[in-house]
């Protein structure tokens, strides 16, 4: 399992994982949730649910992956698979994204 930090406008959000067969959850943290003044990370992940659960990467990140040559660079650059597209997320959104959400992957605890 892998999972990353979500982050709007510097705060923790919530968490992202990838499950060992594949599938993600992301889940907004309690905190969060408990101060109406914080918004939905997403249109299509709103607050009204603190959990939401995908085959795939959800729509709203995957649209943050790089494209094209961009995303062969990164994947050459960091020895990524192309089809990788959760550990090209945590690789390429950290610091320069569009918008107001970062991405910092949580390192794996032994």
């Amino acid at each position: 399992m892998r999972q990353a930090a979500i982050y709007y406008k510097g705060e923790k959000a919530g968490i992202l994982k990838q499950h060992d067969d594949g599938s993600f959850t992301f889940r907004y943290l309690e905190m969060w949730l408990s101060d109406p003044q914080n918004p939905s990370i997403s249109l299509t992940l709103p607050r009204s649910q603190p959990v939401y659960h995908s085959k795939y990467l959800f729509p709203f990140f995957y649209n943050m992956l790089p494209e094209g040559t961009n995303r062969q660079k990164v994947c050459k650059a960091k020895r990524l698979d192309t089809d990788d597209y959760f550990g090209i997320l945590m690789t390429t959104a950290r610091y320069d994204t569009v918008g107001a959400i970062t991405v910092e992957k949580i390192k794996e605890s032994v």
